[in-house]
């Protein structure tokens, strides 16, 4: 999931730690004076671009006043209605808010009016997302989009969810609101962030709605989404099968390799089950609805980013028996598709007496938009997360006919109701939603949108008799109180309340690493793992014979657990949690191990560990699929203009910092090698897309290898006429020396990674399409970064479109329980939404040489740290 913020001393007390081959870091400035200056300089540059974009729209307004307006103030005093104390905000030199207060309503109404200062405009974008209202705000081209949200109800379940929350939660989201809306009350759309100017000069902007609870809890549905792979790889082996054999879907699914990989808990401690597969061949209708549902869900990913298996995480911790201090150590990074600004919000919310009454004393990375902390410590324990990937999810092949649909031999009547889609500069959209017992039919969404689209009108309802649909089973569909979870994670004291928190947590699941001051390490697997009467999510399933149905929720007491392991650590890296002798099914395709293999074997090479040593492994760039895959390259002979570029792999270490000429040539070989098999066999059929070349990829390759004659070498289309194994890597070898020699001049040895793998940060609505001048104001990069695809310091690319980074660890902490004040931190950007702001993007560079900010969190700690303080004051 998304998570940002920042809570250090200044710039010139930052860790300098750079990544290996990354530029030395530049001479230390004073954050003051080197924020002033950035930020009279973005000033300026706003100013100009505002001014050319004013002038071009012949709108009467002023550059200034779209700059200045919407910046927030960070001292001095503001009244806020609703408080009944004064509130301190204390920011560091990064801007990281901690904010005191007396009583949790006042505590979490602060939290809502400066998370309003900071990204207001986040905030309302992110509610119209969940809310399946983006076409709103930016046209036509978003309706696919919303009818997706609107078929699955993300916004109608989440106003569930906030009647089933605890009393003590609901009142700390009615606070919540009520600072947004205080916020809101005085400032218009326009002094709330330049976006809402620039947007107003081409559309009508309506003023933005009062904040509510329902819009703080909806956007976990979209983190739920976010980390959801369950249905993208049951819509993949769908579609793979029109043109493949079973065996064949299977071998680009590997088992898991308990014999190579490590599972976070130990066998025997607990254990990962498996499941017999339930894939069928399905009917040229099953595959079209099937085909619609992957449209749907494909929109929804170009709004919210990368979606999938391999978008992973990385969480770890380890006993006081390995570190310096005695007491324990945790790292968390989790993996999210990158933007401007990043998606986590860093805060620090803080008691000025912790009492029964008033227990928070918590700091750490949250979202922008929900009250809480969502990843990071207390005065006692300390928590990260990845993402566990259980199989949550059914796609159910329904019978339709007419209004009905046929259910354990009846026929029985769809439930329906109507959505009416705005759409600014054009004529509403009515989308009539249908759903089965299973879930909303999400198979009507493409074909329907794309029928309204093209004809202007209302899309009918009934397909032809006898027809199939796809309903969508899943559990961010079913209301649970999760955010009860966020504010007992936040409270515990122990592992004891902490696990109590954990039982609360319902969607996402998640792997949850712990640490306490006592000394403490713990693993607990949260949220809703379905038990099924038959099939184990890995494929669409009859939904007419009742047979695939969910039966319930595996307890939580059944869930993978383990406290203080002999071996004194804990790794978590989307690998296996448990082994095949666990007796519940959690899965069927766990992520691949070389992460966590890795991580592994760093901890235990190293000896006593401290903080340096842990943020070591977070900015390892080591490639473990060149261990399998090098020698196989250095053993066959390319062509003449290859050569020199294959001698680069002979004392390649496998590393893959951005100076690296090796790592250029074997990722450019490896881009070649997975089109040369796979692309070029699936060029054409139903699922149309080649691989990503994610960690997964480096399994099915690593078993290909093994096999010379495997039909995946053979490319007849090719003219060199592929047939085995080494044919390929020749080739592969010979197309990519080409490549680079063309892009990077033709001596092999000046070539570099950096080069080729670059992270552009954009700015996810006016940075994608507005104007060009906005574009660049907006947005960040492009700039180098090392690591790659399932290394450790995890700069994702996929091998379809370049090497373009999309996924990212979106940020990094490294928490001390020997001294929390020693704890550090860093966020992909920086803790504000506004880009003329010093603090929008003041952490993109330590993020990017692998450097962290101190984190202070005591208060006397947070004191020194201080560099701007606004108090906020009741009406009198």
């Amino acid at each position: 999931m998304p998570v940002a913020r920042e809570n250090g001393g200044g710039m010139t007390d930052v860790i300098a730690e750079p990544v290996q081959g990354s530029p030395p870091a530049a001479p230390a400035v004073a954050p003051s004076r080197r924020h002033r200056i950035l930020r009279r300089w973005r000033l300026a540059a706003w100013f100009t671009v505002a001014t050319l974009v004013v002038v071009v729209a012949g709108a009467g307004l002023t550059a200034t006043w779209l700059v200045r307006r919407s910046l927030p103030q960070y001292t001095g005093n503001l009244t806020v209605p609703g408080l009944s104390e004064p509130v301190r905000v204390a920011r560091d030199g990064l801007g990281v808010p901690q904010i005191y207060a007396s009583t949790p309503h006042d505590l979490f109404l602060a939290q809502g009016y400066v998370a309003a200062q900071d990204r207001f405009w986040e905030m309302d974008i992110r509610r119209h997302i969940t809310a399946g209202r983006l076409a709103e705000l930016f046209g036509e081209g978003q309706v696919e989009t919303d009818a997706m949200i609107r078929t699955m109800g993300w916004r109608r379940v989440a106003e569930q969810e906030v009647t089933l929350l605890s009393p003590q939660s609901r009142a700390h989201l009615d606070a919540y609101a009520a600072g947004v809306n205080a916020y809101l009350k005085d400032h218009s759309s326009w002094s709330l962030s330049a976006e809402y100017g620039l947007l107003g000069l081409t559309t009508e902007v309506p003023a933005p709605e009062p904040w509510t609870p329902a819009d703080s809890v909806s956007w976990l549905k979209a983190m739920a989404w976010d980390l959801n792979g369950s249905m993208s790889d049951q819509i993949r082996r769908s579609l793979m099968s029109a043109t493949l054999t079973q065996e064949q879907v299977d071998e680009l699914f590997p088992d898991y390799d308990y014999q190579r990989w490590p599972t976070t808990i130990a066998a025997g401690a607990s254990t990962g089950g498996a499941g017999g597969g339930s894939g069928q061949a399905l009917t040229d209708e099953q595959l079209g609805a099937v085909g619609s549902s992957a449209q749907g869900a494909t929109a929804i990913d170009g709004v919210l980013g990368e979606r999938g298996r391999s978008i992973g995480s990385n969480a770890w911790a380890v006993a006081g028996s390995r570190t310096t201090t005695g007491k324990p150590l945790l790292a968390n990074d989790p993996h999210l598709a990158a933007s401007q600004p990043g998606v986590w919000y860093q805060s620090g919310l803080h008691c000025e007496k912790v009492t029964a009454g008033c227990p928070y004393d918590v700091a750490g990375f949250g979202f922008a938009g929900l009250p809480g902390i969502v990843i990071g410590h207390n005065a006692n324990v300390t928590w990260g997360f990845t993402n566990l990937g259980p199989a949550d999810t059914d796609l159910f092949l329904e019978k339709i006919t007419g209004g009905t649909y046929e259910y354990r031999g009846a026929q029985v009547p769809l439930t329906t109701r109507t959505e009416i889609i705005k759409i600014a500069g054009g004529e509403p959209r009515t989308v009539t939603v249908r759903a089965t017992r299973h879930g909303p039919i999400i198979s009507d969404v493409y074909d329907r949108v794309k029928q309204a689209g093209d004809a202007g009108r209302e899309p009918g309802i009934a397909p032809a008799p006898g027809g199939y649909a796809v309903a969508l089973q899943w559990t961010a569909l079913d209301p649970h109180p999760t955010l009860d979870a966020v504010f007992a994670l936040d409270t515990a004291t122990d592992w004891t309340s902490f696990r109590a928190a954990a039982a609360k947590f319902s969607v996402p699941s998640q792997n949850l690493v712990y640490a306490d001051t006592a000394g403490h390490i713990g693993y607990q697997a949260p949220g809703l793992i379905p038990v099924r009467a038959k099939g184990d999510g890995t494929a669409p399933v009859p939904g007419w014979t009742g047979e695939y149905d969910w039966t319930g929720y595996l307890p939580f007491d059944d869930m993978p657990t383990q406290l203080d392991p002999p071996s004194g650590y804990i790794v978590s890296a989307n690998n296996a949690v448990v082994g095949p002798e666990y007796p519940h099914h959690i899965t069927s395709v766990w992520g691949d191990g070389y992460r966590a293999a890795r991580i592994t074997k760093l901890i235990e090479d190293a000896g006593k560990l401290d903080a340096a040593a842990m943020r070591r492994i977070q900015l390892d760039t080591h490639n473990g699929n060149a261990e399998d895959l090098v020698p196989r390259l250095l053993a066959v002979t390319p062509g003449e203009g290859a050569r020199k570029a294959q001698a680069l792999l002979r004392d390649w270490n496998f590393d893959q910092p951005v100076d690296s000429a090796a790592a250029a040539y074997f990722n450019a070989v490896w881009d070649r090698m997975l089109e040369l098999t796979f692309e070029a066999r699936f060029a054409g059929t139903p699922y149309g897309k080649g691989p990503d070349g994610g960690g997964l990829w480096y399994e099915i390759v690593r078993k290909m290898l093994a096999q010379p004659d495997s039909m995946w070498w053979q490319n007849t289309t090719d003219p060199r006429g592929l047939r085995t194994r080494d044919d390929v890597l020749i080739a592969a070898m010979d197309d990519a020396a080409a490549t680079l020699s063309g892009k990077l001049g033709t001596d092999p040895a000046q070539w570099r990674w950096g080069d080729l793998h670059k992270l552009t940060l954009r700015n996810q609505t006016l940075g994608t399409g507005g104007p060009a001048p906005v574009q660049w104001l907006l947005n960040s990069g492009p700039f180098e970064v090392p690591g790659g695809t399932a290394a450790v310091n995890a700069t994702g690319w996929d091998a379809r479109e370049g090497y373009e980074v999309n996924w990212v660890p979106s940020m990094r902490m490294i928490v001390d329980l020997g001294n929390l004040d020693a704890s550090t931190w860093v966020n992909l950007t920086g803790v504000s939404g506004h880009a003329t702001d010093e603090h929008y993007d003041d952490q993109q560079e330590l993020w990017r040489t692998g450097r962290t900010a101190p984190w202070a969190f005591t208060r006397s700690a947070v004191d020194t740290a201080t560099e701007d303080e606004l108090t906020l004051t009741p009406e009198s």
